[in-house]
């Protein structure tokens, strides 16, 4: 009696149980469902912490008074003009960094391979600044443009990492080269812009959330709702590009199809995010390693990383507005922490002969 094996490389078995609703189908896991209900709550006590944060002293039963609509004038316009949109964009912006994020470095197959490290941050911190500087334009053209530079970027980076085959750690090198030469430009810009100009910019440039509104909660919130989805939608051909992409090409995977949709939807939620706060650095990086940690699976769900981006960004503004004030850039929570996170991350890389 013998027997054959088929050479074919099989498909991966979708995690956990699969459910089909009419023509969509719905893969889900018990324990990434009780993560993603954590970390929901956990959000929603971060926010409550931050409408609590600020100068003017509110107590928790004035937040809950204002919300039920008993609040006095001031205490309205304090939780609904100044803290509740301040704590909507970090929510949304953490949300989007931490789809984007796991979504590339899913792509690229590399624990380094977020937006901010490989340069499409900073690409779309220089579109804006373009739109704002040169152009003169509202918050529709910097939206644009922003969205611009994080593309063109994305196209010079995979052009210029991409061999036979696209290296995930040849693309973070060429990434972080092209990064540094963009931020050169945008010193430029800066020097060139008048006094005031130039320091909003600078203030912008490292990622704040101060003066936040609705006219930025707004615009986050229609392109999350409709882009997220979208991109978490790629998770199983992106369960399937971890093969490797001749592998998952062999197996009926549209490659380039994959690579493009993948690049340009992260690079939208990206730009939009940075359009709102100015780049915020290592968020998109440390959600996904938050999210597979929490999750226990070698690729996080991109919505699990979207919860992890909201409670991170989140929780860094309570502490930069507990610990130093309400001034400070959350930008520089993101930097100090992320840093610390990098270097951990790196030294485990080398250990593991991958640096």
């Amino acid at each position: 009696m013998s027997t054959t094996t088929d050479p074919r490389p099989q498909m991966p078995a979708a995690p956990g149980r699969v459910a089909r609703l009419g023509v969509a189908t719905l893969v889900w896991d018990l324990r990434t469902g009780l993560v993603g209900a954590g970390l929901i709550a956990a959000t929603a006590i971060l926010l409550l912490l931050d409408l609590h944060s600020g100068r003017l002293g509110l107590s928790f039963a004035d937040i809950w008074q204002t919300l039920s609509g008993h609040g006095t004038v001031q205490q309205e316009y304090a939780v609904y003009q100044l803290r509740m949109p301040r704590a909507l964009t970090a929510l949304l912006v953490g949300a989007a960094l931490g789809a984007a994020g796991a979504a590339f470095q899913r792509l690229t197959r590399n624990p380094l391979g977020s937006p901010d490290i490989i340069g499409m941050s900073t690409g779309s911190a220089t579109g804006a600044l373009i739109g704002l500087m040169l152009l003169g334009g509202g918050q529709v053209l910097v939206a644009t443009t922003s969205i611009a530079g994080g593309l063109i970027t994305a196209i010079v980076v995979y052009a210029l990492a991409r061999n036979d085959t696209l290296e995930g750690y040849r693309l973070v090198l060429m990434g972080v080269g092209i990064a540094a030469c963009l931020m050169a430009v945008n010193s430029w810009l800066i020097t060139r812009a008048e006094l005031s100009d130039a320091l909003a910019a600078q203030v912008w440039l490292t990622g704040t959330l101060n003066g936040r509104g609705w006219e930025h909660v707004i615009p986050l919130a229609i392109v999350l709702a409709v882009f997220g989805p979208w991109l978490a939608s790629y998770r199983r051909a992106l369960d399937v590009w971890a093969l490797g992409s001749e592998t998952a090409g062999s197996v009926g995977l549209r490659r380039e199809h994959t690579r493009l949709a993948v690049v340009v939807l992260g690079v939208v939620l990206v730009a939009v995010a940075t359009t709102a706060t100015g780049p915020i650095a290592f968020v998109a990086l440390v959600a996904p390693h938050l999210a597979r940690l929490l999750s226990r699976t070698p690729s996080p769900s991109i919505t699990v990383a979207a919860l992890s981006g909201a409670a991170l960004l989140l929780a860094s503004d309570v502490a930069a507005q507990r610990l130093v004030s309400s001034t400070l850039p959350v930008g520089v929570a993101t930097s100090l922490f992320g840093g610390i996170y990098l270097a951990l991350l790196l030294a485990r890389e080398w250990k593991a002969g991958r640096g």
